[in-house]
């Protein structure tokens, strides 16, 4: 990335910020508060505690902590079960064809619409949100991994078949590499979802806690600063989340992205190895 990509890149985010506190500042309303107020009212509420407790304060333990939890429990479980399912699928075309249409319709319904259904399968509480976070965040990594196992080479399929290559590597050799680049988009719609439901089933009745509850309990009480804190704060968290992801995708995929697996002499050589 050059410099000035970079500087663009900040520039943008910087300037809207700007615009923001100007128009707030000219339209000096109670409802449109300013960035800097935002920020000051939510560093006091989650981040001025003491050092020896990463400055976190009991509000930001209480709420940001949980929330943080569920939704790193619900996309790791929906990480590992859609691509292990969509590793299943992609390889048997009959098994996709048959499964296709169910997962087309899963992945159409709007994932808060399923929440009520989790509130009468289950208690309110971390196990429905679980629920709910996993069941939606599934369908995009199935589907992805299974699209990309389905674009193997052929020829090496052949080769593989040739040389007697066991399962496993076949899996790990061809299956897997294919179907990364497709996952890791899979995995950022995923990551997306699981905010959205994470918050969603925080403001259902019930709730003890986490981001949503007090979002809803902010509301209540007129607190306006504080609303507008959490949905900032949701987009930082979501914004450094995504960051990370891609990361870990550059970090495994590099510059190949477009490699579909390695080639048949790579696959010969590891068959007769």
């Amino acid at each position: 990335m050059t410099s000035r990509t970079a500087l663009s890149r900040i520039g943008v985010p910087v300037g809207a910020v700007l615009v923001w506190q100007f128009a707030a500042w000219g339209y000096g309303s109670v409802f449109f508060p300013t960035p800097a107020r935002i920020l000051a009212h939510g560093h006091a509420l989650w981040f001025s505690g003491p050092p020896d407790r990463a400055f976190l304060t009991d509000d930001a333990v209480a709420h940001l902590l949980p929330s943080l939890g569920r939704v790193a429990a619900g996309f790791s479980l929906a990480a590992v079960c859609g691509v292990a399912l969509g590793l299943v699928l992609g390889r048997s075309r009959d098994a996709y064809a048959l499964c296709d249409p169910v997962l087309q319709f899963a992945r159409a319904v709007p994932p808060p619409a399923l929440v009520p259904v989790f509130v009468v399968l289950f208690d309110p509480g971390t196990r429905m949100q679980l629920a709910s976070i996993v069941l939606s965040a599934l369908w995009p990594v199935l589907i992805n991994t299974a699209d990309g196992v389905r674009s193997v080479d052929p020829l090496r399929l052949e080769v593989a078949a040739a040389l007697r290559m066991p399962l496993a590597e076949r899996v790990l050799l061809l299956h897997l590499p294919a179907a990364l680049p497709r996952v890791f988009a899979g995995l950022r719609l995923s990551l997306s979802l699981s905010l959205i439901l994470m918050v969603f089933s925080e403001l259902l009745p019930g709730t003890a806690n986490g981001i949503g509850f007090q979002l809803v309990d902010a509301q209540t009480r007129s607190d306006l600063l504080t609303v507008w804190a959490v949905i900032v704060l949701l987009g930082v968290v979501g914004q450094v989340l995504n960051r990370v992801l891609l990361a870990v995708e550059r970090r495994l995929l590099g510059g190949r992205r477009e490699e579909r697996g390695p080639s048949p002499t790579k696959l010969r050589r590891a068959g007769s190895g």
